[in-house]
């Protein structure tokens, strides 16, 4: 299904807002019989309709009492655009402003206004609503928007206002397909015969039936069993839709609003993200870490810590930058937007836009922005994978999978060089280096790989002349043990094959070649196969020595066990 509009209404309490949205859809949005029973709002509502072009759109209905006002932020975070509406009778009042102040925190850009009641004031009230409107509204999203009058309950306007918002949504851009979806839950109930049902507005990417998605916080599993947008079933969902998922592998008490549905390993869950944030001007007093907030994400409501960075405290209409920790991780992204409220005065504080969803700089030096080249400045290197989830952007790496800047690319790769220029013999034992100097060298002409070890290109063979090594060549089938020798520069010998190991003793190769001559004579003359002792008589050494190279010989092949005797094996010099 492709992607449609999602709008809210907005607006002081007892303004018609339900009314309106069941006058254009025909549905009520009040679910509740006590929301009836009271002509009250008190949770969301959803209903939708299609405009005189043939567009459909979804609207969510959220309450205008103050005392309902988290479950209007929990319905306007993911909306398109919005129908604001005033009372022609009342005219502007407390919530109208609250409700408009919360949707520019929000950054909603898209709106008009619904003046409703119209039926009961004359022509000069009506107009005077209109004007005191326009001077509420001047500087917001809002200032020169349509304000269009309706009735519902006469349906005088209505067409006019569904024409309204006909060429509202022209203009209102449609969700963007990122292949990353997120769903705000805003709704989950047991559904008979169905098992879990969420709802919410799906944006960031598509979701299809069967699909695996993880449930934050927590990290909960769970299927997508089948989709449902505007009534309808769907086998698949572009974002910029109101969804209904039916989830298998989790029962509806596991879940809440203010959950989020991702796919697996697409974001970075996070508890503390730095922002900016746009303090109120109407309030009375500063904003400083004092004080109990709650921050409002999607459609979750969140107790949080909060520190003002720089600053101790922002005034109003102040806009400063804040660090913000949530009791649990959430999956965030810069450009994501939040309110913050204060429940000790139960006020509205401001809001504002993530900026850094993994803050590693300390709080006091600080200084946020949404900069993918700052992200990258602060950490050095960072994996391009882990770039995207940090940022929402990709950069191509240029160290194996790391996106580096360019002077700690230099600076890195100067101190890797210099490191092993000045090692001794072997160079830097490849063991010890971590990924990311094993990926620069590749990137240093100068330097290179040679076995176990990393070393300067063309530079002299510390092993060619090895002490040891002579040492073992001139003792023969007898040699010294390693004693002190660097057990690196053994280990490398017994690599490259100019020392063989066997139970303990280290024999030079030219050694070894020269005992499976005298052995090859020696078995060319009894064929039917020799002795231990009589094997110690052609090496002309002790059984100390002979034992050790005679399991060498049998575990290569040059000689076999029969019994007691050894005869030539395959490899075995020919005489």
């Amino acid at each position: 299904m492709s992607a449609s509009h999602v709008i809210s209404t907005a607006g002081h309490v007892d303004h018609g807002k339900s009314t309106l949205v069941k006058a254009l859809t025909g549905t009520n949005p009040d679910r509740f019989a006590e929301e009836q029973e009271r002509g009250l709002t008190i949770d969301l509502g959803f209903a939708s309709t299609t405009l005189p072009s043939g567009r459909t759109v979804a609207i969510v209905d959220v309450p205008g009492h103050v005392r309902f006002l988290k479950n209007m932020l929990a319905g306007v975070g993911a909306v398109d655009a919005c129908v604001f509406v005033v009372s022609a009778v009342e005219g502007w009042m407390p919530q109208s402003e609250e409700h408009l102040r919360i949707l520019e925190l929000l950054d909603v850009r898209h709106g008009l206004v619904a003046l409703t009641q119209i039926d009961l004031v004359d022509d000069e009230t009506r107009e005077l609503a209109v004007l005191d409107i326009e001077d509420h509204v001047e500087g917001t999203f809002l200032d020169g928007a349509p304000v269009v009058g309706v009735d519902s309950i006469s349906g005088r306007g209505l067409d006019d206002l569904c024409a309204a918002l006909d060429t509202l949504l022209d203009t209102t851009p449609e969700a963007v397909d990122h292949g990353r979806p997120r769903l705000w839950i805003d709704r989950a109930f047991a559904a008979k015969g169905s098992g879990t049902v969420v709802t919410g507005t799906l944006t960031g990417g598509s979701l299809s039936v069967d699909d695996a998605v993880q449930i934050q916080p927590g990290a909960r599993t769970a299927r997508v069993r089948a989709i449902q947008s505007l009534h309808e079933a769907a086998d698949a969902i572009a974002p910029g839709n109101r969804v209904a998922l039916n989830l298998s592998g989790v029962s509806h008490d596991q879940v809440r609003r203010g959950d989020v549905i991702v796919a697996e390993g697409q974001w970075h869950q996070t508890t503390v993200f730095d922002a900016e944030l746009q303090v109120l001007d109407r309030l009375d007093h500063t904003l400083s870490r004092r004080g109990s907030h709650v921050v409002y994400l999607g459609s979750g409501e969140h107790a949080v810590a909060l520190r003002v960075l720089g600053p101790d405290e922002l005034n109003p209409g102040e806009k400063g930058f804040v660090r913000v920790r949530l009791p649990a991780a959430f999956p965030l992204l810069p450009g994501d937007r939040f309110v913050l409220r204060e429940s000790g005065r139960s006020e509205t504080i401001g809001g504002g836009e993530v900026l850094d969803v993994d803050p590693v700089t300390r709080a006091s030096a600080a200084a946020p922005d949404r900069s993918v080249d700052r992200v990258i400045a602060e950490r050095g290197w960072v994996d391009a994978d882990q770039l995207i989830l940090l940022t929402g952007e990709r950069r191509e790496p240029n160290v194996a999978n790391w996106v580096v800047p360019a002077e700690v690319l230099e600076a890195d790769q100067s101190a890797l060089r210099d490191r092993v220029h000045r090692s001794d013999g072997l160079g830097l034992p490849l063991a010890e280096m971590n990924e990311r100097d094993r990926a620069l060298i590749e990137l240093i002409d100068d330097i290179g790989v040679d076995g176990t070890h990393v070393r300067v290109v063309d530079a002299a063979d510390a092993l060619a002349d090895h002490p040891y090594l002579l040492a073992l060549q001139q003792a023969g089938i007898e040699p010294p043990p390693p004693g002190n020798t660097d057990r690196d520069e053994v280990r490398e010998l017994v690599r490259r094959g100019l020392v063989v190991q066997s139970d303990g003793m280290f024999f030079a190769q030219t050694a070894i070649d020269e005992a499976a001559q005298a052995l090859a004579k020696a078995l060319a003359d009894q064929p039917d196969g020799i002795t231990v002792a009589e094997i110690r008589s052609v090496w002309g050494t002790s059984r100390k020595y002979t034992i050790p190279l005679l399991g060498l010989f049998d575990s290569t092949g040059m000689t076999r066990r029969r019994e007691d005797l050894r005869i030539a094996g395959p490899r075995l010099p020919k005489v």
